[in-house]
């Protein structure tokens, strides 16, 4: 049962022109009418529908992940390799049923390196990729089958592939043996949390995924009965800030489910320099911080939505696909996340696949410094003095997530400092949800991205460049992608991590 509370549901009016055109799209959404957003999304929403219903469609799913997941059983060691929505799915479900997985949505070696510290025969690889094109999740695939190969192992006893009928990547997969599993082609990426990319992880992880189709189901009924709550929240959302809305998962138990939140809002809306910013937060506080808007899934915010996890999953769906059509965007394509794609490809292509020695205009210790600042000081008031009085930073750290968690205290203390809403994303991970947003939603962002020198680097297979290098190009793809829209820019490159990152907060402190 999806339950609303908060102050600002006195905010409500449903006779605001808003509140009426959400109504009048709502009943089109239950029968899938692919012109609630406009002729021109019309052809893309067609094949982009099928979430709506998939606690009934999913179904057949179930027998056969309970086979795969039965071949599988010796192999208890799970890594997803995984981008955007086929990864933040299953993270909030292994963290909300308590389960083991580690979600590899980086080219960090660093990070990689994580993923085979355990025994190689107990490895279960699950491939999640629509096509397969994806360049962080073809070159994990590349790194795992030769990590196989290495041990004397079979790839295809120990990796899976989830990925749409008939892509490339089924076709190959298929070819050469490999256990394939596909997705309704019909649902989009961000949108997949029900099909088989959030399904056979939590299958795999021991979770009985019956339980958040039915949950799913539950919503789906609530809202055709009764769908005071998603229009109540959706006008909220589009009403009571222009562009920030904070997210905090603080008292519920549902770890992650505000990232996964915010890939969805701000890849499906931020477009057409319109669009709402989800920002995941620390805590209530923290989340109304810069004057966001406030939502939580416990009491303590502006508004809370309770629900249980497969009812979170639809509802938030739904809750988007309304708002793209109040604000008459199409919220199922990601046209700058390709431009992001074709940048990394670019610098790799300029660097000869070989990382060259990148100059920083001044080095403060152990930071160096691309951008303006002689010091690492400076360069931080800088950065801050050119926020736009409605504008946002965002960081963005092409770190090691696990090690170098650290660096999210960031966010926190240069959103007190500057009184501005403050993002934060792990690269390159953050290309595939706010990514799309800081290209395509207002033009007001203010970048600090940092990178680090790696303690680790492995080779990928079949290509001509590493991880470090991929890692590195996608950093300075993105860099002149927003420096070419004249952006506030600064990049921050820590020569030694640890130290690197105890002097940025320091100085970020000191401010």
């Amino acid at each position: 049962m999806i339950t609303l509370s908060g102050p600002a549901l006195r905010k409500i009016d449903r006779q605001d022109p808003i509140y009426l055109a959400l109504a009048a799209a709502h009943p089109r959404l239950v029968k899938k009418d692919p012109t609630i957003w406009g002729p021109v999304a019309a052809t893309e929403a067609a094949v982009r529908l099928n979430w709506v219903d998939l606690d009934e469609s999913s179904r057949p799913l179930l027998p056969i992940l309970d086979a795969v997941a039965a071949k599988f059983r010796e192999c208890d060691n799970l890594v997803l390799c995984g981008m955007g929505g086929s990864s933040l799915a299953p993270e909030v479900i292994a963290q909300t049923f308590g389960k083991e997985i580690f979600i590899l949505d980086s080219t960090d070696p660093d990070y990689l390196a994580h993923a085979v510290t355990g025994s190689p025969e107990k490895l279960l690889v699950i491939v999640s990729s629509k096509s397969g094109s994806t360049i962080e999740t073809a070159s994990q695939r590349a790194f795992f089958e030769g990590h196989l190969r290495n041990a004397k192992l079979d790839p295809t006893a120990h990796i899976l592939f989830v990925t749409d009928p008939g892509s490339p990547l089924d076709l190959d997969a298929r070819a050469k043996g490999f256990t394939v599993i596909n997705a309704d082609p019909k649902v989009g990426g961000r949108f997949s949390a029900l099909t088989a990319f959030g399904l056979t992880p939590a299958t795999l992880m021991g979770v009985d995924a019956s339980i958040l189709l039915d949950q799913a189901g539950d919503c789906r009924a609530q809202l055709i009965s009764d769908p005071s709550p998603v229009l109540d929240v959706a006008y909220l959302l589009l009403t009571q800030n222009e562009q920030y809305l904070g997210f905090t998962d603080f008292g519920s138990k549902f770890p992650g489910l505000s990232d996964w939140i915010e890939q969805l809002i701000a890849e499906s809306t931020g477009k057409d320099q319109i669009g709402r910013l989800p920002i995941a937060t620390e805590n209530f506080t923290e989340a109304a911080g810069g004057g966001a808007f406030s939502i939580a899934f416990a009491p303590g915010a502006e508004l809370s939505v309770s629900a249980e996890l497969g009812e979170h999953f639809l509802f938030w769906e739904w809750v988007t696909a309304l708002m793209g059509a109040a604000l008459e965007v199409d919220p199922f394509n990601q046209p700058n996340v390709t431009e992001a794609k074709e940048a990394t490809s670019a610098v790799l292509k300029e660097w000869d696949n070989t990382l060259p020695l990148l100059h920083p205009s001044a080095t403060d210790e152990g930071v160096e410094i691309f951008g303006d600042g002689n010091t690492l000081t400076a360069a931080l008031k800088n950065l801050i003095a050119t926020t736009d009085s409605d504008g946002y930073i965002a960081i963005m750290a092409y770190l090691d997530r696990r090690d170098d968690v650290v660096i999210t205290e960031l966010r926190r203390i240069l959103s007190e400092k500057s009184g501005r809403p403050v993002t934060f994303g792990w690269g390159p991970r953050f290309l595939h949800s706010t990514g799309q947003f800081h290209k395509g939603g207002q033009q007001n962002g203010t970048f600090l991205q940092i990178t680090g020198a790696n303690k680790r680097n492995f080779a990928v297979p079949g290509r001509d460049f590493d991880f470090a290098t991929l890692l590195m190009a996608q950093a300075v793809g993105d860099f002149h992608a927003l420096g070419a829209r004249k952006y506030p820019l600064l990049r921050l490159n820590l020569l030694e991590r640890s130290a690197g990152i105890a002097q940025l907060i320091k100085a970020a402190e000191a401010l």
